[in-house]
């Protein structure tokens, strides 16, 4: 998958065809290394417009039909900012 920041707020972001979703349930899963590759290429080429920033690919994996993300950091950027589990993405969430 890609993901990067928004500028405005700093939301993480994950890309979806041509655009950005907020949710990485949303997201797209490249199915090879090659449209990965291509989907980075897109978002470093839109980086003039000031909309997001540092944009990169990321691992997942498929567990129980959802996609996860396979390393820590991306499961923890995917649940929102750890000092708020009341609102944003990690609301109704049960935290162990």
């Amino acid at each position: 998958m890609l993901t990067a920041n928004r500028l405005r707020d700093g939301d993480v972001l994950y890309r979806k065809g041509d655009g950005w979703v907020p949710l990485l349930a949303d997201g797209e899963v490249y199915a090879d290394q090659a449209s990965a590759d291509a989907a980075l290429a897109a978002a470093n080429a839109e980086l003039a417009n000031n909309t997001f920033v540092a944009p990169y690919l990321f691992e997942v994996r498929e567990a129980c039909g959802k996609i996860v993300p396979v390393k820590e950091r991306e499961i923890i950027r995917a649940a929102g900012p750890t000092v708020h589990p009341h609102t944003g993405k990690q609301a109704g969430q049960i935290n162990a």
